[in-house]
């Protein structure tokens, strides 16, 4: 939620969704009932001695814990409730004495409500204060907290309640918003702290919530971890840790700990159609509120290496286009000018496999590795070019502030040509106002085609088809002739879309 849209509720990132999800809690009752029974089997009748001390052993360590108590009295005094104050600017009133009948406006003194003006004009009301509430926790004990960075953007006053109900002063000391973590300080002290733990959770693992949803503050929720590497669509970082512990509005930037009472992630983010929790939360990794607070305390800022390339997955369509074996790595969909790709000789069109050695998932784990590093940083890339390997050595530069794509065209009379198999409409660049003056535009797509269950829209710019230059509806005809004539059931397009390029598999069939 932005601050700004609202000042009565706790501050939150609430993600919108079609469909509940339902728990299937019974599963962890029956688990825990097995286990606790089985410790106590006499299974040496049974079953060799070995194997019966194994089993015993084995369910005395998945034995469910009895409580959280213990872990709760630990760890819940170093988690903060946070609370910010906002400049929203001007506060007007929209009432305009014209349109509002005297007996309403008798009404609204009656019962408390401010004067309407007399002068049917908009009047100033002084500055419009909103509030907003999160969560965070104390990560040293002389008053470092870690909590959102969506809690305090653009805070003008920050405090913080801590557990005993003590207020208190806090300072922004550093912001990230590429991960939505930040860092503030308390002074005073020393306060209770907790640890970011060491270790990635495994899926299924217990995890417990602390933090303040809808304001009541010191509320402790317990689940499991459900899914790691989850990709949200927040960043081109996201790698967060699922998890079902019940988190809502106001738990943003809350801890969730492990039963060792360690931090494993920041509560940031839930998936929900009404905006209450359905067991569905996001939380940032350790590992990376580790790297990222560092150079927050450090710096004030965080710097992240860059290579100065567009970048998308490798489909399986884009796959077989380009006649790889799997789908796998991170598709050059356009180099910067001047980047540090550029002078290395990569290409529109090339496949980042590697980097140091070290596989390549896909684009957002291209993302990831590059973006972990410090610039100045010499890396080795290893790709695949034209179809043969190859390794390219460069220095990382900084990434720079992101600039968000705008697409913006026009249609016009431009001599479009309907290429009717695949659904499109084209015409060449020259012809349509805002387009440019290289490849064609699509004019129009058709629902029920292939180009519109691909991903085409109108507007976009296709800038070459299988690796050719196209300039004229006719360029990209022949070139699709020439791919089915090979055999190949794909065609790669390069196309432009607004301020982004991208790389776009299409089935093409046969003639």
């Amino acid at each position: 939620m932005n601050p700004s849209e609202s000042s009565a509720h706790p501050k939150s990132r609430v993600l919108s969704a079609r469909r509940v999800v339902l728990l299937a809690t019974t599963v962890l009752g029956l688990g825990a009932a097995a286990l606790v029974v089985a410790p106590n089997l006499n299974l040496s009748a049974s079953y060799p001695a070995a194997l019966a001390q194994n089993l015993s052993e084995q369910a005395h360590k998945l034995k469910a814990p009895v409580g959280f108590a213990d872990i709760v009295e630990k760890v819940k005094p170093a988690v903060i409730s946070v609370r910010v104050k906002i400049d929203g600017g001007p506060q007007t009133s929209g009432f305009n004495s014209n349109d509002v009948p005297p007996g309403l406006r008798d009404f609204f003194r009656r019962f408390g409500m401010p004067d309407i003006p007399n002068n049917g004009g908009m009047q100033p009301r002084g500055h419009n204060i909103i509030t907003g509430q999160g969560s965070g926790f104390f990560i040293s004990a002389d008053g470092y907290a870690v909590t959102n960075n969506h809690v305090v953007d653009k805070a003008e006053n920050v405090t913080v309640t801590t557990d005993d109900g003590k207020t208190h002063k806090a300072k922004v000391i550093g912001t990230d918003p590429r991960t939505d973590l930040a860092l503030i300080k308390v002074d005073g002290g020393p306060f209770p702290y907790v640890k970011l733990s060491e270790k990635a959770p495994r899926i299924g693992d217990w995890v417990l919530a602390v933090g303040n949803p809808f304001g009541l503050g010191g509320t402790v929720t317990a689940g499991i971890v459900s899914a790691r590497g989850r990709d949200i669509g927040a960043s081109a970082y996201d790698d967060f840790i699922q998890i079902d512990a019940p988190v809502n509005k106001g738990n943003s930037g809350g801890p969730a700990f492990d039963t060792d009472g360690n931090v494993i992630g920041v509560n940031t983010a839930i998936f929900s159609p009404s905006g209450g929790s359905v067991g569905i939360a996001f939380a940032i990794p350790a590992s990376t509120v580790n790297s990222v607070i560092t150079q927050l305390k450090e710096h004030g800022t965080v710097t992240r290496g860059w290579i100065g390339v567009q970048i998308q997955p490798v489909t399986k369509d884009i796959a077989d286009s380009l006649g790889l074996k799997k789908a796998q790595g991170a598709l050059v969909a356009e180099p910067q000018a001047s980047s540090p790709a550029a002078k290395a000789g990569i290409e529109a069109g090339d496949v980042i496999t590697a980097v140091d050695g070290k596989e390549v998932k896909d684009a957002r784990d291209l993302a990831r590795k590059i973006g972990a590093m410090a610039p100045n940083t010499s890396v080795k890339l290893s790709l695949l070019h034209k179809g043969s390997e190859k390794t390219v050595t460069l220095t990382l530069g900084q990434m720079p502030n992101t600039q968000e794509a705008r697409a913006t065209t026009e249609d016009n009379d431009n001599g479009a040509v309907d290429i009717g198999k695949l659904g499109l409409t084209l015409a060449p660049a020259g012809k349509v106002a805002g387009a440019g003056k290289d490849g064609v535009v699509v004019t129009g797509v058709d629902s029920s085609g292939v180009a519109a269950d691909h991903g085409f829209s109108t507007g976009d710019v296709i800038l070459d088809v299988a690796g050719k230059s196209v300039s004229t509806p006719a360029d990209v005809r022949k070139v699709i002739a020439s791919v089915r004539a090979d055999g190949k059931r794909t065609v790669l397009m390069r196309v432009k879309s607004g301020d982004n390029t991208r790389f776009m598999a299409l089935p093409v069939g046969k003639g």
